[in-house]
């Protein structure tokens, strides 16, 4: 997806957000750091996550910060583990379980910190369940996701964010008792709040897949430039690739795949709920 002028107040909204987490001191050489990356490299030809990248990448060298989002990482896993049970009593309650497990995956993309329509605290969630299960589909390319599911082949699951990925888990053991393979994708270095490996192992997330990939970077969603062989293969040779969340939207939609995508997500912000042709705030399964 190509930057949107509405793209410049999002990202430096991050940025101040996490640059305030270590309460080192160092907020204010961060978000310099990241508004003359941003003045540098601003061209609205450039790819929204690409420039995203570059930015995060000077403000976190600056920040002097590896991970500023780990507590938060760790509190949202908690948070979100506390949903497992019922998560997993909705699908199986349900007759459609393949579609209440994506729309249980969806509810988590709301754990996106410093973001769009989203929450800054993982306790915000537990006020926002309820509503979250509620809400429809905007788009609901669902039906054409389970006709492929339904055939014989490996899924590539990209992740997104921490806590998120907990309920994840109940999408990934449906696709499982399909028969199918799930081969896992996570950041390759700590990035936003979202998974990494280290994080996957923390939550127990690496037990849930086959085979546990990473993306091979610091990079907002995946940047097929900086991607290593073994992850490369795997998507080309995919049955389907699923992409949860906006980053991963970001990065993706204007790469040519040969296998289909299945973006599933909250279109939190205006560019990407534009892009969408929906509103903000709308629940999506795009299959492409």
């Amino acid at each position: 997806m190509k930057i949107q002028s509405a793209c410049v107040p999002c990202l430096m909204k991050r940025v101040v957000f996490q640059s305030r987490l270590p309460n080192n001191g160092r907020e204010f050489e961060a978000v310099e750091a990241a508004l003359k990356e941003y003045g540098k490299n601003i061209s609205w030809e450039m790819n929204s996550a690409k420039i995203a990248t570059m930015v995060h990448r000077k403000a976190y060298d600056a920040l002097g910060v590896a991970d500023p989002y780990l507590e938060l990482k760790i509190r949202a896993d908690e948070v979100m583990s506390k949903y497992m049970e019922i998560s997993e009593r909705y699908v199986a309650d349900s007759k459609d379980k393949i579609r209440a497990a994506i729309k249980i995956s969806i509810i988590g993309n709301i754990m996106d910190f410093g973001s769009g329509i989203a929450i800054d605290d993982p306790n915000e969630f537990e006020e926002l369940f309820e509503t979250l299960l509620d809400q429809d589909l905007g788009i609901d390319d669902t039906e054409a996701v389970k006709e492929i599911l339904n055939r014989d082949g490996t899924v590539v699951y990209i992740f997104d964010n921490c806590g998120e990925s907990q309920l994840d888990k109940v999408l990934i053991r449906e696709i499982k008792k399909l028969g199918r393979k799930v081969v896992g994708v996570v950041r390759g270095e700590a990035i936003l709040n979202d998974v990494t490996y280290g994080d996957a192992v923390r939550t127990g997330l690496d037990k849930e897949v086959d085979e546990m990939l990473t993306t091979g970077a610091f990079a907002i969603g995946v940047d097929m430039d900086c991607i290593g062989r073994d992850l490369k293969k795997n998507m080309e040779d995919a049955l389907i690739i699923i992409a949860k969340g906006m980053a991963n939207y970001e990065s993706l939609s204007d790469v040519s795949l040969k296998a289909p995508v299945a973006y599933l997500m909250k279109a939190k912000c205006v560019p990407v709920a534009e892009s969408l042709g929906v509103t903000p705030g709308t629940n999506v399964v795009r299959l492409t």
